[in-house]
């Protein structure tokens, strides 16, 4: 059990470098992960779907080795860096170049029929049903059509039709009408005479029979007369039909034309098609189909879909009132390729009156989901698009106090932000940074890994408690890191312009910086050290042989538990140099950061 212990105590950090994928194979997401696909909306979020491996271009493995040393977790780094997909046309496959022209070939087809703006409409009426306020049903209309039959249709529109058509069609009409007067007049005399015979012959079998006949005969004769004047009903059928064509061709022309100019669609505040910008995005849907066309436009139709019913043009404008969510989900600088830096922080979630607002019913998950989508599309907003550009984010997922698996409210918004991500933003994670992760954690993710591609992997980078602070400043400037994993970005002189210089002290080891100084100024500096538990102290040495060292800070052990940041400042008189200490004691190499400027000063 010690030795179960000791090693989940120790950290691991595993980047698994970017592989081409192919075909789909479907385990679920984790519900842990917030990439673009995927996250908790403080959660990490994925992009791809799993694929079955197809042959590597790129063995690109970062493993770190853990190993114990005198109670101490080191690690042993076998370092090779990721690299992120070119998002250069010129970079690209044969294969994938060819992929890319067909998929836009397909969005400009869509665009020239505005198939795009009609993903949100109901399907047009049919062509006969648009016409119901001209046509009036013709006798064949109200049968059952037989099957591949076309129905006929007979326009009442006697300006368009002969006089001399008309004419006929009116007299045959009242020729029909008098047959059919004097077929009833032969049927009710029939009947009278059947009535006489009845009363003078006692053979009630015979006069029955005679009615019989008598009826049959004028039936016929009435059916007869009613096919002669539906014959003569259709006979300008032909020149009915020849009309409703003509109709039926005009506005097929008046469709066409309309239709001419393509309709206008953008995604992310970009243009589909108008420059080279557009290119990038059609890649990323793309390369999460494994440069599959048909599949890459499906997921295109759908996204665009889903941001019209979602309304995110005016999300984006529009206040939720989550400004509790704040220290959630931030973003905050960029790591050291450009990209923006998000962070999810889950232990915020330990505060249950946040929770409550956040979790406890449909309607509050709901809002909390649009919120996290409001700060991941402003975000992006932000994005280079432009070939070569920054056109993806990294994620920095906090599991410091995690409220776990536990949380079932947590674990369902999780799974409907995954997703949200997997299915609408493709390809935006550059990478996926957990730290202070717990032990369960290493446990669930080692259970997963299997069922992720090697490409999802390479994303990925667990990092323990203790070496969290370190993991970041591999991937992010010191500068660019809030005070709290182990920067010095804050509030104050310094900005994330002014640069951090990073040293290591190895164990044992005392290590000084010498700051020059030519000119009265006033010198200031802010350093931290990753853990302290070392001695601090800074002095001013001058140049001159009969002016004395000047202490600015004394020599003494800084503990772990005081503040992180120490700032100082020095009013320079004379020239000569800065010189400050730091003296490690530990067993362990520390790692010191410091920055500092100056301000020109009157005597």
């Amino acid at each position: 059990m010690a030795e179960v212990a000791q090693n989940m105590s120790q950290e691991q950090v595993v980047v698994v470098t970017d592989v081409p994928q192919a075909e789909t194979i479907a385990p679920a997401p984790p519900t842990m992960p917030v990439v673009e696909k995927e996250m908790p909306v403080p959660v990490p979020e994925t992009e791809e779907e799993p694929m079955k491996p197809k042959q590597v271009e790129e063995a690109v493995v970062e493993t770190e080795v853990l190993k114990a040393s005198g109670g101490d977790d080191e690690k042993t780094p076998q370092l090779v860096s990721f690299k992120e997909e070119s998002t250069k046309v010129a970079d690209l496959l044969e294969s994938e170049k060819k992929a890319l022209r067909e998929f836009k070939q397909l969005v400009q087809e869509a665009l020239n029929k505005h198939e795009f703006s009609a993903l949100t409409t109901p399907p047009a009426p049919a062509k006969e049903e648009e016409k119901n306020d001209a046509v009036v049903e013709s006798e064949e209309e109200k049968k059952p059509a037989q099957e591949g039959e076309t129905p006929v249709v007979v326009i009442e529109d006697k300006e368009n039709v002969e006089p001399q058509v008309v004419a006929e069609k009116e007299e045959k009409k009242e020729l029909a009408e008098t047959e059919v007067l004097v077929n009833h007049e032969k049927v009710a005399a029939a009947a009278s005479d059947a009535t006489a015979e009845t009363a003078v012959d006692d053979d009630g079998a015979k006069t029955v029979e005679a009615i019989e006949e008598t009826i049959v005969a004028v039936s016929s004769s009435v059916a007869s007369q009613e096919e002669t004047s539906a014959q003569a009903t259709k006979e300008p059928e032909g020149e009915t039909k020849a009309i409703s064509a003509l109709d039926e061709e005009a506005k097929e022309v008046m469709s066409e034309t309309m239709e001419v100019t393509p309709e206008e669609v953008s995604i992310w505040g970009i243009p589909l098609l108008a420059d080279d910008r557009s290119d990038v995005i059609l890649l990323k849907f793309l390369r999460a189909r494994d440069f599959k066309v048909k599949d890459a436009f499906t997921m295109l139709k759908n996204t665009i879909r889903w941001r019209k019913e979602l309304g995110i043009d005016e999300l984006l404008e529009q206040d939720l009132g989550c400004d509790d969510l704040g220290k959630a989900v931030f973003m905050h600088g960029l790591d050291k390729d450009g990209h923006p830096v998000c962070y999810n922080v889950f232990g915020e979630f330990q505060n249950k009156e946040l929770y409550k607002n956040s979790f406890s019913n449909e309607e509050k998950r709901q809002r909390f989901l649009r919120w996290r989508i409001q700060i991941l599309e402003r975000s992006i907003r932000k994005l280079d698009f432009s070939p070569g550009g920054v056109s993806t984010i990294v994620q920095v997922n906090d599991l410091k106090n995690s409220p776990g698996p536990a949380k079932k409210e947590l674990r369902q918004a999780t799974r409907q932000a995954l997703q949200l991500l997997q299915d609408n933003y493709p390809e935006f994670l550059a990478k996926q940074i957990f730290i202070n992760v717990p032990w369960w954690y290493l446990t669930v993710n080692r259970m997963i890994s299997p069922f992720l591609t090697q490409r999802t992997r390479s994303k990925f980078v667990f990092a323990g408690p203790s070496k969290s602070a370190e993991t970041l400043t591999r991937y992010i400037a010191a500068e660019q890191i809030p005070v709290k994993y182990g920067g010095l970005s804050k509030d104050g002189e310094f900005g994330t312009a002014d640069a951090v210089t990073e040293i290591t002290v190895k164990p044992s080891a005392k290590h000084t910086v010498e700051i020059p100084v030519t000119e009265t100024c006033l010198l200031t500096w802010e350093m931290r050290v990753m853990g302290w538990d070392v001695h601090y102290g800074a002095e001013f040495v001058p140049s001159s042989e009969d002016s004395y060292t000047v202490i600015i800070q004394k020599a003494r052990k800084v503990a772990a538990t005081e503040e992180p940041v120490i700032s100082n400042s020095f009013r320079v008189g004379e020239p000569g140099k800065v010189v400050l200490t730091i003296d490690n004691t530990t067993s362990k190499k520390k790692k010191f950061l410091y920055r500092l400027k100056t301000k020109p000063c009157s005597d």
